[in-house]
């Protein structure tokens, strides 16, 4: 196995839901990486000799995203059929996915952006500030209104009450 396949291999799971988390759907999601990763298959060079190849990867996941939005209609589409499902009721686990989703929606984009490169990615603020082409302290100002914005929701409080 090559030096991108084992990459890539190692890190779907964690760029797929980085995706999930900036606002795609999961199969958008999917889509969005694949064309991420086939940017840095072409500059593989560049980015396996980059100083934090994680970095450069979420810096062209985040920049596919960004252009992605620009020019898409993201509404409804019609179905002939509907897809059923069975199984137990994930009513719960859904309505907090939903709500912390929700949450994310109502933060500026720059804010999400570095709600999920840091708290979901786990990149360090310098890692953050390379990413996104910013000083640190914008990271950390970033950060703060973030967290404390979801601190503040109301329907994330909702989770953080004792069952």
């Amino acid at each position: 196995m090559d030096e991108f396949t084992e990459y890539v291999t190692a890190r779907w799971p964690t760029l797929v839901r980085s995706a999930v988390l900036l606002g795609c759907t999961p199969s958008e999601a999917e889509d969005l990486v694949q064309s991420a990763l086939e940017r840095c298959l072409l500059k593989w060079n560049r980015v396996r000799v980059a100083d934090d190849r994680d970095a450069y990867v979420h810096r062209v996941l985040v920049n596919c995203f960004r252009s992605s939005r620009r020019r898409r209609w993201h509404g409804e589409l019609p179905s002939e059929t509907l897809p059923e499902t069975t199984g137990t009721d994930q009513t719960t686990n859904v309505d907090d996915t939903d709500a912390v989703m929700r949450a994310l929606d109502r933060l500026p984009g720059d804010q999400r952006t570095a709600v999920v490169l840091r708290y979901y990615a786990h990149l360090s603020e310098q890692q953050m500030a390379s990413v996104l082409g910013v000083a640190p302290g914008t990271i950390k100002s970033r950060l703060s209104r973030a967290v404390k914005a979801l601190s503040q929701d109301p329907h994330l409080a909702e989770l953080r009450a004792p069952q």
